[in-house]
């Protein structure tokens, strides 16, 4: 399987294969076997009610994994970027089916790869697979920690103390109090659960009395403690 110096880096980025050399990737890649699958923005990864035996990598654009609330509107749960994980928490649970669904919100292209295939040894008994189970169950893990952040984005009272969880938790996983978040205005209301004009105008206080700073997906955080 061939993939771009763009996709490669996604791949590394994942932590799925955190100690495999490249050489040694691309014939895991083809021993396990990882399938490319390309989404148009609008499709649908995933559904609400499918079986999954699957655990998908995204190689590029981005998605998000949703839930339907009680009035019918989609509720963001997280945002998956290159490198992020498709379907990791209910394919790594037997006979459990998807709670939500994942959607593309570009163009979007995947690799995806059975677990049985990464939580078993392969023939060979290779050292390097057994490094890439380990990895897969660390992987796991951060995923689970992802969504408690998520959790703690929800369970805030205010607009104010939801930006403040959400941006100190980008801050945190990007290593800088400079990053890109991988949400517009509407979508990041949609994390939040909030009303976006109502988001708009709290980031607009927020920036005037000096806490941060903003353009667009663009932020810098100043005094927000």
């Amino acid at each position: 399987m061939e993939l771009t110096a763009k996709e490669m880096l996604a791949v590394e980025h994942s932590g799925l294969f955190l100690g495999i050399s490249q050489d040694k990737l691309i014939s895991m890649l083809n021993c396990l076997p990882a399938r490319r699958v390309n989404f148009p923005a609008g499709d649908f990864l995933l559904r609400q009610g499918d079986t999954v035996s699957e655990v998908g990598l995204v190689l590029s654009g981005d998605a998000a994994s949703m839930r339907v609330d009680g009035q019918g509107e989609p509720l963001i749960l997280t945002s998956i970027e290159p490198g992020g994980f498709v379907g990791i928490l209910v394919a790594s649970s037997p006979g459990q089916i998807c709670p939500m669904f994942v959607q593309a919100r570009t163009d979007l292209s995947a690799l995806f790869f059975p677990v049985s295939a990464l939580l078993s040894p392969c023939s060979k008994n290779c050292p390097e697979h057994s490094l890439l189970t380990r990895n897969f169950l660390a992987c796991t893990a951060q995923k689970s920690l992802s969504l408690n952040d998520r959790i703690d984005c929800l369970v805030r009272r205010s607009v104010r103390e939801k930006v403040t969880v959400y941006l100190r938790h980008m801050a945190r996983e990007r290593g800088s109090r400079e990053f890109t978040i991988p949400l517009d205005r509407e979508a990041m209301a949609g994390y939040l659960n909030v009303d976006r004009t109502a988001l708009s105008r709290e980031l607009s206080r927020m920036k005037a009395e000096g806490l941060l700073e903003y353009r667009k997906n663009f932020f810098r955080l100043l005094d927000l403690n």
